[in-house]
């Protein structure tokens, strides 16, 4: 007796089975951001300084601001205000268990933007909150804000280049660091700001090229050769600083600054004016890198064979993508990358070289990396936000006590950039896709 091979004899019994059961930790997201709006409208809303204003400096004296569409200032009531955006975030968060409770797959444009309005109001209620009775200059703390974000965004773009080419990049705190003191060093002996800031590339490359050497030639564990890179570099600046640089600063260690350059008429723009035209060739740089690597990674063919690499190194090879050259090339482009990053540590701020002064930016410019989702312009979106929380508390250091509202004890504000970054990757990011083959050494078979 035989027995017929069973198969499929109706093309609509083999339609795609689509899983849509909703995930385990589906109301996680939802629950951080209730318990967060609450906390906003007791804290900041409720307990907040009544009869008093929060007041927002938009425009200056001399702004391209025709007929004063803009406004000078913004004073808000700062126990009203709170209340107010407090109130918002929480409409936002219910409007996310709405989302999850209706589908298990959230449309994520919908997702994004009601996070998006979560984040802003919740940002928006605390500010109003901490500047009661006194004044905050808006256009100062964006302009803090990119000039932070800029050694971020090209160590989380590093990151990127890396990763999606399937090699772990843990040592982009080192890459900065060697970046930084390459721009310092260099353009010290050379008395050339700009051979300073094409220095700084060149000497993460070091750090690329042995990155590269131990997880992809000889297939060290990728997450310990990091580590002990970053080790590394923080050894080896910290020798140098202390032998050579701080004994003769005026020729190996002189603090240097890049020019701003100032972009005439849309300088003048209120609020965004200065913010993004009169900055230096760094933040400009980080602006056309992010563009470019966007085309790059997902609009060309060699943006094609780096993510097959990532996702399938042995599919790769077997259409004649060389796959450890590949990831060669990658790993030193990206550390080249978060060299740029490094310069501005230094050399895009005028100031001297410092030991440990990268200060754990790597680390958070891998969390932004993470946060946004192994895309350029997801990293650099993830960097903003970052540098937003590490702006907002220098400005917040620099207000007196003297003048009123609210006193923050000094280390919670050192706190708050971390405490951005642990709260985003937890709470926010959710489950992340990461390339399926990063981190595994390819052995050619």
């Amino acid at each position: 007796m035989s027995t017929a091979p069973v198969g499929v004899t109706d093309d609509s019994a083999g339609e795609k089975q689509l899983d849509d059961r909703r995930p385990r930790s589906w109301w996680h997201l939802p629950a951080t951001t209730t318990v967060m709006a609450l906390i906003a409208l007791v804290l900041f809303g409720l307990r907040g300084i009544p009869g008093v204003n929060s007041t927002y400096v938009l425009a200056r004296e001399g702004d391209l601001n025709p007929l004063g569409i803009v406004p000078e200032r913004i004073a808000v009531p700062a126990m009203g205000g709170a209340i107010a955006l407090s109130v918002l975030a929480l409409a936002a968060s219910a409007g996310l268990w709405v989302l999850h409770a209706r589908s298990a797959r959230p449309h994520r444009g919908a997702r994004l933007a009601v996070i998006a309005l979560f984040a802003v109001a919740w940002i928006l209620a605390f500010m109003t909150w901490v500047i009661s009775q006194r004044a905050l200059d808006v256009t100062t703390l964006l302009q803090g804000t990119i000039v932070l974000a800029v050694p971020l965004a090209f160590g989380a773009l590093s990151g990127v280049l890396s990763e999606r080419s399937g090699v772990i990049n843990i040592a982009i705190e080192g890459q900065l660091l060697f970046g930084a003191f390459g721009a310092t060093l260099i353009g010290s002996m050379t008395g050339s700001v700009w051979i300073g800031l094409l220095a700084a590339p060149v000497m993460a490359l070091v750090m690329g090229a042995m990155l590269a050497l131990f997880a992809v030639g000889y297939h060290v564990q990728q997450i310990i050769v990091g580590v002990v890179l970053n080790v590394f570099a923080i050894g080896i600046t910290s020798f140098f600083f202390g032998t050579v640089m701080r004994d003769n600063p005026a020729m190996f260690n002189a603090p240097m600054r890049l020019p701003t350059l100032r972009i005439p008429v849309l300088a003048d723009i209120p609020v965004l004016g200065r913010v993004l035209f009169e900055q230096n060739i760094l933040v400009y740089l980080m602006w056309i890198v992010v563009a470019g690597l966007t085309i790059a990674l997902f609009r060309t063919r060699w943006g094609l064979r780096v993510r097959a690499v990532g996702e399938h190194p042995k599919a790769a090879d077997t259409v004649g993508i060389a796959v450890n050259l590949t990831r060669w090339k990658n790993v030193l482009l990206g550390s080249a990358v978060a060299g740029l990053g490094g310069a501005t540590l230094t050399i895009g701020t005028g100031v001297a070289f410092g030991e440990e002064m990268s200060a754990g930016k790597g680390y958070i410019a891998l969390a932004a990396m993470i946060l946004g989702r192994y895309h350029p312009v997801g990293a650099l979106l993830a960097a903003l936000t970052f540098a937003f929380a590490d702006s907002l508390q220098l400005r917040l250091g620099t207000m007196s006590a003297a003048e009123g509202g609210v006193s923050i004890p000094g280390d919670f504000l050192l706190m708050l950039p971390y405490i951005v970054a642990l709260f985003a990757v937890a709470g926010v990011v959710g489950r992340v896709r990461v390339p399926a083959a990063n981190g595994q050494p390819y052995v050619k078979q």
